[in-house]
């Protein structure tokens, strides 16, 4: 028998399943952010004397380097969005067979 969480789980997926996806929701755009910008404070203090040496010599690496972090944030904003999508897919189809069997029952 389904638990009150599943069937309302069921319930909920139902109608979720059939809206478009937003980008942004969920925990990888916040993450992604924060970690992008960890590497630019890692670059503004300095702690790395060589990457600063590097990044003194070739202004264009602050470009590679931005582009990096924007492809950083895309590709774990989609990653997360994604997975988590396919994980409520996956457990909205685990409970359809739970229910289909308990009804054969």
């Amino acid at each position: 028998m389904l638990t009150k969480d599943e069937q309302q789980f069921l319930d909920y997926w139902r109608v979720q399943r059939t809206k478009k996806r937003r980008i942004g929701t969920g925990f990888g755009f916040p993450l992604a952010v924060l970690l992008v910008l960890g590497i630019f404070v890692s670059i503004i203090t300095g702690w790395h004397r060589e990457a600063m040496a590097v990044l003194r010599s070739d202004p264009s690496t602050i470009l590679v380097i931005v582009g990096a972090a924007i492809a950083i944030v895309v590709f774990i904003t989609v990653f997360s969005m994604r997975y988590q999508w396919e994980r409520r897919e996956q457990r909205y189809k685990e409970l359809l067979v739970k229910k289909a069997a308990e009804e054969k029952m």
